[in-house]
């Protein structure tokens, strides 16, 4: 989607107030808690911000927020019988909605202290959407985004998730273009200066092949490995890009 200066506006501010969200919530992450627990939290402080979960009843979506822990790739749904122990990492995902337009953003937690391999995991992911974003620019393509994470990723011994990948974002959570983490440098659709979309890497430690459990949503590893993500909401700007969804202090 490309955005007038108007329009980038209100997703700046839809973009803020996703940002908030998630850093409210990992302030309060810790063994013990449920998933259903973070699931309300989510709801209440959107609600607070004037704004609503896009994620609620997208498609029959039962959640405001998607909740993937360890072995779950993405969109976990929340449950009262998921708690959290010291050692898990968690992607918690949050899309909020202000007035019409949209902000999407992700990121994974170490709950306690977790294993090395996980930390690993967890930072290459982090760097992996960096480098993605490090690319953008008017006159760069897609497939720049996505060779720079698929590169990083290999170098660190991880594989990349490849049926699931960023969207376009704006009076819709999901648009065109698809977004792919894994790429050839030259290649796929122009980026122009207005275009507002996610870049999203989900990255494993074993094979990058997924499996969708029989509630039609949550999304595993087949081989059980642990899987990381991490998410922005990226404007394409005269001279580069700017973040939509920069981390943030919570505030109400």
């Amino acid at each position: 989607m490309v955005t007038t200066s108007t329009e980038r506006q209100a997703m700046r501010r839809a973009g803020r107030v996703a940002a908030r969200t998630l850093a409210l919530i990992g302030t309060r992450l810790a063994a013990g808690i449920s998933t259903a627990d973070i699931d309300r939290w989510v709801r209440e402080d959107t609600s607070t911000r004037g704004a609503r979960p896009s994620q609620l009843g997208y498609h029959g979506f039962p959640a405001a927020v998607c909740t993937s822990r360890n072995d779950v790739v993405c969109h976990g749904v929340p449950r009262a019988d998921e708690l959290l122990q010291a050692g898990d990492i968690l992607n918690v995902d949050i899309t909020s909605e202000l007035n019409g337009w949209h902000g999407d953003t992700s990121a994974t937690f170490c709950i306690g202290e977790v294993s090395a391999e996980a930390k690993h995991l967890v930072e290459t992911t982090r760097r992996a959407l960096d480098a993605g974003l490090a690319v953008v620019r008017p006159g760069a393509h897609l497939g720049d985004i996505g060779a720079v994470i698929a590169e990083l990723a290999r170098r660190e011994g991880c594989s990349v998730v490849t049926d699931f990948g960023g969207h376009g974002i704006g009076r819709k959570m999901h648009l065109p273009p698809h977004v792919s983490h894994v790429g050839e440098r030259g290649e796929g659709l122009v980026l122009r200066e207005g275009m507002t979309f996610t870049i999203e890497p989900m990255l494993n430690l074993g094979s990058p092949e997924t499996r969708v459990l029989d509630d039609g949503w949550t999304c595993v590893t087949v081989d059980g490995s642990w899987s990381a993500q991490f998410e922005h909401t990226v404007l394409v700007t005269r001279r580069g890009h700017e973040v939509l969804t920069e981390a943030v202090p919570p505030r109400r």
